[in-house]
């Protein structure tokens, strides 16, 4: 399609006008600036400062200028290099965590873009740093170190009531102020806790002690009404037990009553079966017999007699067999049950006496034993009151011997002896065992005068010679 010279101009006229329509919609869009909640634009130029927050704004080049300012919270560590010192004068250290924004109302973001506008923010950082650190140190100064370590919520207030001022003239407000923590090299806040952690264990150990003491109590009491109803139910157990062996022994004895009372009726019942049959036999021998007598009377009659003859001597025979064996043999049980009965008894008896007599022998025993033991004492307590000088001097020099014997016996205990001569010429060796055994042998005289305060050349001068007549002789 071939287009005129008037529509190739047209269409060019329309291209160049969009273009430009894009180009002026570019400028504007390049020179619109728009900012979110946590910033504020501040607008300075033609027509004075504007403060533009959560909106934007188109900035004509040349006209006016801007800047943005940072509304989000500032967190930073407030921790002095130099030693702090409290009120009592103990240097601490103590490191706080500060939270400061700058505030929203547009005198506060106008104060602080005069303050810190064109400051980068380590550098605003700093300079608020410096204000809570000196604030900080002036408020440790009147704090003791108690009031510092357990009440940090109380130092958090007063560093929020004492930088306010300052920091509010910065456009700033301080959002929390937290204590992390507090620290000294002389250990004040390691002992600070002691007299209470001492304390608190004392009371613990009290109250273990305590616990311990009303456990054992309740331990004995319950042993205790454990070991009383413990020996109850033995006593209550032996006595049940003794009734009942008395129970036992009682059903025994009736038992064999019984048998016995038993066993003779049996035996008479026996007996007098045994002789109504043997009657009864002879009755119908009898009725017999008189049958045949009739036959033959004579020789019947005969026979008669003898029959009774017989009836007689086998009604003896019976209660010669019979009926005495079985009184016999109940009058025997009777005896034996008589005879037993005697014999537990006597045993019983004999059994408490052998006790009895047993008991007071042992006593007798024990009074004789001490009553000789008693006169042994006296007798030689008498004895010792009847010796003189000569019986004590007479013990104390048989006991030499054996004190010479018990300074020689370690010597006996020696297995090997070495001897070492230095060559000094002084006496050495065997020899100065036995000088030094000599020695000691010639301390016991002085040990005898001591222990009888006499002199052993007083006593010596007091024996005879041999030979030498008494005086006056």
């Amino acid at each position: 399609m071939n287009l005129s010279t008037s529509q190739v101009e047209i269409l060019l006229l329309t291209g160049l006008g969009v273009l430009a329509l894009i180009f002026i919609f570019g400028m504007l869009a390049s020179l619109y600036r728009k900012v979110g909640p946590h910033e504020a634009l501040i607008i300075y130029g033609m027509g004075g400062t504007r403060i533009v927050k959560g909106r934007g704004a188109v900035i004509a080049p040349v006209i006016v200028n801007c800047r943005v300012l940072s509304l989000e919270l500032m967190s930073f560590d407030v921790a002095p290099k130099q030693d702090m010192y409290t009120k009592q004068g103990v240097a601490v250290t103590v490191e706080a965590v500060a939270q400061i924004k700058v505030k929203s109302d547009n005198e506060s973001i106008e104060t602080a873009a005069e303050q810190f506008l064109t400051k980068s923010p380590q550098e605003r950082e700093g300079l608020i740093r410096l204000v809570m650190e000196g604030h900080l140190r002036g408020i440790i100064g009147q704090l003791t170190v108690e009031e510092i370590v357990k009440q940090p919520e109380m130092v958090s207030d007063k560093m929020r009531a004492t930088c306010a001022d300052d920091i509010s003239k910065m456009g700033l407000e301080v959002i929390s102020f937290t204590i992390k923590e507090v620290r000294d090299q002389n250990e004040y806040i390691a002992n600070m806790g002691k007299p209470d952690v001492a304390r608190i264990k004392r009371d613990a150990d009290v109250a273990t002690a305590e616990a311990e003491r009303d456990t054992a109590m309740r331990r004995a009491v319950a042993q205790r009404d454990a070991a009383v109803a413990r020996a109850e139910a033995d006593k209550q157990r032996v006595l049940a037990e003794t009734l009942s062996q008395a129970a036992q022994a009682e059903a025994q004895r009736d038992l064999e009553v019984k048998k016995a009372t038993y066993l003779e009726t049996v035996k008479r019942q026996q007996a007098q079966a045994d002789k109504a049959y043997d009657i009864q036999t002879n009755v119908m021998q009898q009725q017999l017999v008189a049958e045949q007598v009739k036959v033959q009377q004579v020789e019947k009659e005969q026979q008669v007699l003898v029959q009774d003859a017989e009836i007689q001597r086998r009604e003896r025979e019976l209660i010669a067999t019979v009926l005495k064996p079985a009184e016999i043999e109940r009058q025997r049980i009777e005896t034996l049950a008589e005879a037993e009965k005697q014999r537990l008894i006597a045993e019983a008896e004999g059994h408490a006496a052998s006790t009895r007599a047993t008991g007071e022998a042992e006593a007798e025993i024990i009074f004789k034993k001490g009553e000789a033991e008693a006169k042994a004492l006296n007798v030689k307590a008498g004895a010792y009151q009847e010796w003189n000088q000569a019986a004590v001097v007479d013990r104390l020099i048989g006991s030499l011997p054996e004190v010479a014997r018990a300074l020689a016996a370690p010597l006996a205990n020696v297995d090997k002896i070495t001897i070492v001569s230095t060559g000094d010429g002084q006496a050495a060796g065997m020899h100065k065992i036995t000088g030094d055994m000599t020695q000691m042998a010639a301390q016991i005289p002085a040990l005898f005068e001591t222990l009888s305060g006499m002199k052993v050349s007083e006593l010596l001068s007091k024996v005879k010679t041999i030979g030498q007549p008494e005086k006056g002789a």
